[in-house]
C-alpha cells in the first residue's frame, strides 16, 4: 500500500487519515509551510513546525494548530510523523511518514542555499521521496549568496549616490526577509511595503533578527527616501503607493530572472536571480541524499524531472497537484491594514 496518494482534496496518507498541504477542506492537515498554495483556511485541525507558528497564525487566523519541533515525532493512527527543515522559508518542513517499516518524505518546497532567516535543509533518508521541481531544468543554477547580495548592494549604493530610491520587487513572505537580513544596511534606510512589514513582525516574534525597516508612514524626513532601498511585492508595481518614490530605479528578485527576456517583460531596470527554491543541481543533490528508490514529482518542470530520474534508474512518477509559484507573487501577499501600505 502506498503511504501517500493523490486525491481531489490533496495528498493523503490512508493509514494515518490525514492530508499534507491539502487544497480543499479536510479534517486533519499537515502543513509544510505558510505559502497560501500549501496552507489554506478551512481545515479542521493543523499540524506544522513550531518555527513557523507566528507566520501561520498571521496568515490563517485563529485555527486549531498543533506544532512540533524539528525532529519531534507524533503518532497518528499508528503512523509516525516528524517534521524536518526544508530551508525554503521560516518554518518550512519536510514531512517524514513512517508506517510498518516503510518511510516516505513529502518535501513541500525547499532550497539548499544558506538563508539567515530559516533553518537549513536537512536530507532525510527514505524509501520514497516527494519533490517539487519548480526550477527543474539545467539552465537554473544560482549564484553564491556573497556574489548575489554584493550585486544588490552595489546597485543600491550607486542609486543612493545619485539620489534615487532603489525599489526591489520581491515576494513578501520569505524572500523579502531573506533580502533584508542579507543586504548591507549601512548603505541607507530600508523602506518596506505594508505586506512585507506585517511578515517582518511575525519573523521577529519568531526570534529572527532583522535590521530596522520602516513603513512609508513612519518616515518623517522624506529626503531619506532618495537613498532608500524599498522592498515591495510585485503587485505594487504601477500602484499609487509606488508614486511616492519619484525617479526611482527598480529591480526584480526571482529565480525566473535567470531566463533572458524576463527582466524586459517585467519592465524593470535590473533583474536579480534570487529564489527560495532549489536550483537544478540542488534538486539533484537533495534527491540523491535521501537514498530513495522511488520519487514522485509534484509541480514545476515535472515531465523533465521524471524523465531525468528514470534515465538514472529510479522509479519516478508524478502527482497532479494545485501547488503554484509564489516566485511571481501570485496574489499571495499578506494584505496590510488600512493606511499601513
Amino acid at each position: 500500500m502506498d503511504l501517500i496518494v493523490a486525491t481531489r482534496e490533496g495528498l493523503y496518507c490512508p493509514p494515518g487519515g490525514f492530508h499534507i498541504d491539502p487544497w480543499r477542506p479536510v479534517e486533519r492537515a499537515v502543513i509544510t509551510h505558510a505559502h497560501s498554495d500549501h496552507a489554506r483556511v478551512g481545515h479542521g485541525a493543523y499540524l506544522a513546525a513550531r518555527a513557523g507558528e507566528a507566520v501561520l497564525r498571521a496568515r490563517l487566523g485563529d485555527v486549531s494548530l498543533q506544532t512540533l519541533g524539528y525532529g519531534e515525532p507524533v503518532t497518528v493512527n499508528g503512523v509516525r510523523i516528524s517534521l524536518h527543515p526544508a530551508g525554503h522559508v521560516l518554518g518550512s518542513a519536510q514531512v517524514r511518514v513512517e508506517y510498518r517499516g516503510e518511510v516516505w518524505v513529502a518535501s513541500g518546497d525547499y532550497k539548499l542555499e544558506p538563508d539567515p532567516t530559516c533553518a537549513s535543509f536537512e536530507p532525510v533518508r527514505c524509501h520514497t521521496f516527494i519533490t517539487e521541481s519548480t526550477f527543474g531544468l539545467p539552465i537554473y543554477r544560482w549564484q553564491e549568496n556573497s556574489i548575489l547580495f554584493g550585486e544588490i548592494n552595489e546597485w543600491w549604493r550607486r542609486n543612493a549616490e545619485q539620489g534615487r530610491p532603489s525599489v526591489l520587487y520581491c515576494y513578501a513572505f520569505g524572500k523579502a526577509q531573506r533580502i533584508l537580513a542579507s543586504v548591507d544596511a549601512s548603505v541607507g534606510p530600508i523602506i518596506v511595503h505594508g505586506s512585507v512589514a506585517s511578515l517582518n513582525d511575525a519573523y521577529r516574534r519568531a526570534g529572527v533578527a532583522l535590521p530596522a525597516a520602516l513603513r512609508i508612514s513612519e518616515v518623517a524626513d522624506k529626503s531619506l527616501l532618495r537613498r532608500a532601498l524599498v522592498l515591495a511585492p510585485p503587485s505594487a508595481q504601477g500602484s499609487p503607493w509606488l508614486r511616492r518614490f519619484a525617479d526611482h530605479s527598480d529591480g526584480y528578485a526571482s529565480g525566473w530572472m535567470r531566463v533572458r527576456g524576463n527582466r524586459r517583460r517585467r519592465g524593470v531596470d535590473r533583474g536579480f536571480v534570487l529564489s527560495d527554491h532549489a536550483d537544478w543541481p540542488g534538486l539533484q543533490q537533495a534527491i540523491a541524499a535521501t537514498g530513495a528508490e522511488r520519487v514522485f514529482v509534484t509541480h514545476g518542470s515535472v515531465h523533465a524531472m521524471v524523465r531525468w530520474l528514470r534515465e538514472r534508474g529510479l522509479l519516478a512518477e508524478s502527482f497532479s497537484t494545485e501547488y503554484g509559484d509564489e516566485e511571481d507573487g501570485g496574489g499571495d501577499e499578506l494584505q496590510p491594514a488600512a493606511g499601513e501600505a
